[in-house]
């Protein structure tokens, strides 16, 4: 069978569980700044999440929405938009980078670390949001 016209990873997932996986990736990475997993799964996040980083960019109503609705918290969409997405203004692509790490004890996948490539400060607005949520 041929692979023409497939685009993404399956996962061994229905479409809401890998759409809920990507979410989910995408939300620690804001949250966090950099994280560990799959090789496979860090490459798929790198096409999900630079697109929304593209929109949190433009910062208009529209955009913003898109990207709370490609988050799961509004806190970490707001963390995008309001205090990541100015400091990439610099850069058309390329904001994050993937990172081979080790291999996984358990069954031996490939790690990776995923980051943004240039460094995030927080911003006075990110840590009001941190604590309002506690």
């Amino acid at each position: 069978m041929h692979r023409h016209g497939y685009k993404g990873r399956k996962f061994g997932r229905e479409r809401d569980q890998r759409r809920a996986l990507l979410k989910g990736l995408a939300t620690s990475l804001v949250e966090h700044g950099k994280i560990e997993t799959t090789l496979p799964k860090a490459k798929e996040l790198v096409r999900y999440i630079e697109k929304l980083i593209t929109k949190a960019k433009k910062g208009d109503l529209a955009n913003r929405r898109k990207v709370i609705a490609g988050l799961s918290t509004q806190a970490a969409a707001f963390r995008l938009v309001d205090g990541i997405a100015p400091q990439l203004k610099g850069r058309t692509s390329g904001h994050v980078r993937v990172e081979r790490t080790r291999l996984r004890v358990g069954d031996g996948a490939q790690m990776a670390t995923i980051a943004f490539v240039d460094e995030i400060k927080d911003t006075p607005v990110a840590i009001e949001t941190k604590k309002e949520e506690k």
